[in-house]
């Protein structure tokens, strides 16, 4: 019993696992990021947004794995952008990445 149990509990975890990050990732956005980039905009340079087609254009490696590169922007930062490493842990880092990338898929919508 105690095996089913924690079959289940792993199952359910799996299945949640996504959109609880996708709300985590939300909050860290909302607390960090949403200052500059509210509703996936960009009041620092209006021309940089968080829109796929921006992403695309101006964020190494976005093509080829889209969270990862817009982990590393929120790591390093780059021109006007801050870095956020040691400001938010990897796990927040990879949670807004994950948020950013869903939300832009979604047009911010």
């Amino acid at each position: 019993m105690r095996t089913f149990l924690s079959a289940i509990l792993a199952l359910t975890i799996g299945l949640f696992a996504p959109q609880l990050a996708m709300a985590d990732g939300a909050g860290v956005f909302s607390a960090n990021c949403a200052a500059c980039h509210a509703a996936g905009g960009n009041l620092v340079n209006p021309e940089r947004t968080l829109s796929q087609a921006d992403l695309s254009s101006f964020l190494a490696n976005y093509n080829s794995d889209h969270e990862a590169a817009i982990a590393a922007q929120v790591t390093s930062g780059k021109n006007a952008m801050p870095s956020f490493d040691g400001v938010l842990t990897p796990s927040e880092i990879s949670e807004v990445a994950a948020y950013v990338e869903s939300m832009s898929s979604k047009g911010w919508s």
